[in-house]
């Protein structure tokens, strides 16, 4: 009983941090917003081949929450304090340095599917609070709870996993949803969150001693 309240608790923490972090750019407009951007931004193009990768990043974190929460739920506790933290971190930032980034294209350099898509989602997602990225954050989590899961012990899954986190992170500066700022940004906050996750020991109950056999005395 102790240990799936443990875990329900675990579950309204993570999703309090992930939901909060939206609300602050949905419902908190500020009306002065600083814009992030650098140089080297200028010299990324837009390609909207990396809508792919960019959208998986939704499968990417909520697969391995439920199946961390069926199959292993240690991994899943760990997952879920490296996104309390990470989250929670970011949100501060967005409240005390309220960002935005201004690098979207106003005409698309093709007419496609993907680049009508983008368009629809440039319209549904603001610009604002970018920095960090949570899309980089995110896919860091994943990635830390796969490294440390026996489940994905294996040489090609760590890959794999490697491969979709690196992939994930870069096509937000490809689709010009960030800036290269919000990506270094992003990941001192999470070295910080991988050791307040899986550097530090989880408090344990000491189990209550046995009872002394007639043997014993």
């Amino acid at each position: 009983m102790h240990r799936n309240t443990g875990t329900c608790n675990y579950c309204c923490s993570g999703l309090s941090s992930d939901y909060s972090s939206g609300e602050v750019e949905r419902l908190w407009i500020r009306e002065r917003y600083f814009s992030v951007s650098c140089a080297l931004d200028n010299l990324i193009p837009f390609c909207e081949l990396f809508v792919i990768p960019y959208l998986f990043w939704f499968a990417f974190l909520v697969g391995i929450h439920l199946y961390t929460l069926r199959y292993d739920v240690a991994s899943f506790k760990k997952l879920m304090r490296f996104i309390i933290f990470s989250y929670s971190a970011a949100l501060l930032i967005y409240i005390i340095f309220p960002n935005c980034q201004e690098l979207r294209p106003d005409v698309f350099p093709r007419d496609n599917f993907l680049t009508r898509f983008m368009g629809a989602f440039y319209r549904f997602d603001t610009n604002t609070n970018v920095c960090p990225s949570l899309h980089v954050i995110g896919s860091c989590a994943v990635l830390a709870c796969a490294w440390n899961s026996k489940h994905f012990s294996t040489t090609g899954r760590r890959v794999a996993f490697t491969a979709a986190a690196v992939l994930i992170s870069i096509s937000t500066v490809f689709l010009k949803q960030h800036s290269v700022v919000d990506i270094l940004v992003a990941l001192p906050i999470c070295a910080l969150a991988y050791c307040f996750a899986y550097e530090t020991r989880e408090k344990t109950r000491p189990r209550p001693a046995k009872p002394k056999q007639w043997r014993d005395i």
